[in-house]
C-alpha cells in the first residue's frame, strides 16, 4: 500500500513532552506508511502549554500524545474527558474533532490489558513508587484489575496520600521495610538521562516480589528490569506499555486498526 505524497489535505498528529523521544514519531509514521494513510506525525516540546493546545484546535491537528509534565495541566484546556481520563484526571491523548478536544488515557488501558494477560492474582500486594499522571493511570488500572491491597510510595505527601486515597491503598514516604508481591515503578528512575543508572527499588525488595512493572519506556531495558530478570521475576515493561498505548492512539486518530504484523514492524522501526 502506497502512502500519499504530503499535500494540503495531509493530516497532522503530534506529541507534547518535556523530553521528546523518537519512539512515537517513528511508530506512527511507519504505520501511516504501511497502511497507506495520508498523515504525518511530529514530536514537540513547549514552554507555553495553553498556546500549544490552542494551536492544535486552531490548525486542525487531528491528535496529540501528552507526556510528562503535561498530563494533568492540560485538562482545563480541553472540552471533555473520556472514560478513564475523567476517572483519574490524567490525559495522555487528545483527539480533535472539528475543534472539539477530547482527552483520553491510553496508558490506563494498556496497563490494564498487560496485567490481565499476566494473570496476576487479585490477592497480590502492590507497591507502586510515584504519584504523577502515569502513577494515577497505573494505580487505577491495577485497582480496577482487582488488586485492592497496595501502598503508594511517594515523597510528596500531598500527592501520594491523594493517590492512595483514590484507589483505596495506603501511603508511605519511603520504600524502607515495605514488601510486596508486585512492584511498579512510575517515576523517572531508570529513564535515559540523569536517572539512567538509578534503581527504583532496593535489591532485597525486588527479591521479595514476584512481578515487576516498570513504566519507563526508554531505554527499553532499565536497571530495574535487568535486576528483576536476574532475580527470576516476571516483568511488565514500559516498552510493552508504550507500544499498546501508542497503538490505541493510532486507532483513535485514524479509525484504522493495523494488523499485528504491521504493529510489530512499526515497533521494530521505532526502537531502531
Amino acid at each position: 500500500m502506497t502512502k500519499p505524497l504530503i499535500g494540503r489535505d495531509t493530516g497532522l498528529c503530534m506529541s507534547l513532552s518535556a523530553r521528546p523521544s523518537n519512539f512515537g514519531t517513528r511508530f506512527h509514521n511507519r504505520l501511516y506508511e504501511l497502511c497507506g494513510l495520508d498523515y504525518v506525525y511530529k514530536a514537540f516540546t513547549t514552554t507555553d502549554l495553553p498556546a500549544a493546545i490552542g494551536g492544535i484546535r486552531a490548525l486542525g491537528i487531528r491528535g496529540c500524545a501528552i507526556s510528562m509534565p503535561f498530563k494533568e495541566a492540560v485538562i482545563p484546556l480541553l472540552d471533555r474527558l473520556e472514560g478513564s481520563a475523567a476517572a483519574i484526571d490524567s490525559v495522555n491523548t487528545i483527539v480533535n474533532d472539528d475543534g472539539r478536544l477530547t482527552g483520553y488515557n491510553t496508558d490506563y488501558s494498556a496497563v490494564r490489558t498487560l496485567v490481565e494477560q499476566a494473570g496476576i492474582d487479585p490477592a497480590a500486594r502492590v507497591m507502586l513508587r510515584g504519584s504523577g499522571g502515569m502513577g494515577k493511570a497505573v494505580a487505577t488500572a491495577l485497582r480496577d484489575a482487582g488488586l485492592t491491597d497496595g501502598v503508594i510510595v511517594a515523597r510528596n505527601a500531598e500527592r501520594g496520600q491523594a493517590l492512595a486515597a483514590s484507589v483505596g491503598w495506603r501511603w508511605a514516604a519511603e520504600v524502607a521495610a515495605e514488601r510486596a508481591d508486585l512492584l511498579a515503578n512510575v517515576t523517572p528512575l531508570g529513564m535515559e538521562g540523569a536517572d539512567a543508572d538509578a534503581l527504583a527499588f532496593p535489591a532485597e525488595t525486588i527479591a521479595a516480589a514476584g512481578i515487576v512493572l516498570d513504566a519507563v519506556a526508554l531505554p527499553p531495558d532499565t536497571p530495574l528490569l535487568r535486576a528483576a530478570r536476574a532475580a527470576g521475576k516476571t516483568v511488565i515493561t514500559g516498552a510493552a506499555i508504550g507500544t499498546l498505548q501508542a497503538l490505541e492512539q493510532f486507532v483513535l486518530y485514524t479509525g484504522v486498526t493495523p494488523t499485528p504484523e504491521q504493529v510489530a514492524d512499526a515497533e521494530r522501526v521505532a526502537r531502531g
